[in-house]
């Protein structure tokens, strides 16, 4: 069910990047990035008011609460990296980002998640998921490199504090804070950096690419839930899985445009996930 719920997961972040992008187009980047975490902070607040869970009734560590802010991270390093190397190429990047850091997780155990220690026996699968990253990558300038492996870091890090939060609280608490301090985040940002787009700013035609920000509060309860129950390296994988695939049909339909490098890429790190998950199978029969 986890790995499902982890595929399912990457169909949503896919509809919810293009949900995003409509709304970029509308407010620029900045302003953007704000309005979608205050949709996912409304939608939270809401979830946790029927609840009935007080979020402030007891404080924990600090650092369980910046997964919020480490995802605004994500966004802006995607931003910085996309027109200097193609998207496929951010693509690619951002899963090798997420592989590395998914295997230093399960490995040593960090921020006290269950350890899954790496074994020779899985080189074969892994090596195949490298060679359907490399075969996205159509484009190369060193700084958008850096950028989009950082965006793969920042991802596994954001959902793993954000988890660890929910294991004191609950998932949407955790979620709820994600967007709280995601918001708090994304506005000196925007007053940093975006104030420049204000005189191009109108009104989005299509009601629809407001919904971006609740696609995101699901992702990341999701994520809570499945997080502590498979592998973090599998979970990037899975998610990856189910985006690329999700968007190569998204692609098709709103543009009428078909990627097959990426669908090639896609079949390939599927490919090596499968090698895995048997192996995996095979050593606890």
């Amino acid at each position: 069910m986890y790995y499902v719920l982890s595929l399912l997961a990457g169909v949503l972040v896919s509809a919810m990047i293009a949900l995003n992008g409509g709304l970029s187009a509308s407010y620029g980047v900045y302003l953007a990035t704000v309005i979608i975490h205050l949709v996912t902070l409304t939608f939270m607040a809401g979830w946790v008011l029927v609840k009935r869970e007080n979020p402030f009734a007891a404080r924990y560590a600090w650092y369980l609460y910046i997964g919020g802010a480490v995802g605004v991270l994500t966004v802006l390093f995607n931003n910085l990296a996309f027109g200097r190397i193609s998207v496929s190429a951010i693509l690619a990047l951002g899963l090798f980002g997420q592989g590395v850091c998914g295997l230093l997780v399960d490995q040593y155990g960090l921020l006290g998640m269950p350890r899954h220690p790496f074994r020779r026996s899985k080189l074969f699968g892994l090596s195949v998921v490298l060679a359907g990253a490399m075969v996205m990558i159509t484009s190369f300038e060193i700084a958008a490199v850096i950028l989009s492996l950082s965006a793969g870091v920042t991802i596994v890090a954001s959902r793993t504090f954000n988890a660890k939060l929910a294991e004191f609280t609950s998932a949407h608490t955790s979620g709820f804070f994600n967007a709280l301090v995601g918001t708090c985040a994304s506005l000196p940002l925007f007053l940093l950096l975006g104030l420049g787009e204000i005189p191009y700013i109108q009104l989005s035609p299509n009601p629809f690419f407001y919904m971006g920000g609740l696609l995101g509060a699901f992702v990341v309860v999701i994520s809570n839930v499945i997080v502590a129950k498979i592998s973090a390296f599998y979970l990037s994988l899975l998610m990856f899985t189910g985006q690329v695939f999700a968007g190569v049909l998204i692609d098709i339909l709103l543009t009428r445009e078909f990627s097959p490098h990426i669908l090639l890429g896609g079949v390939l790190v599927a490919s090596g996930l499968c090698v895995n998950l048997f192996l995996d199978h095979r050593k606890t029969e």
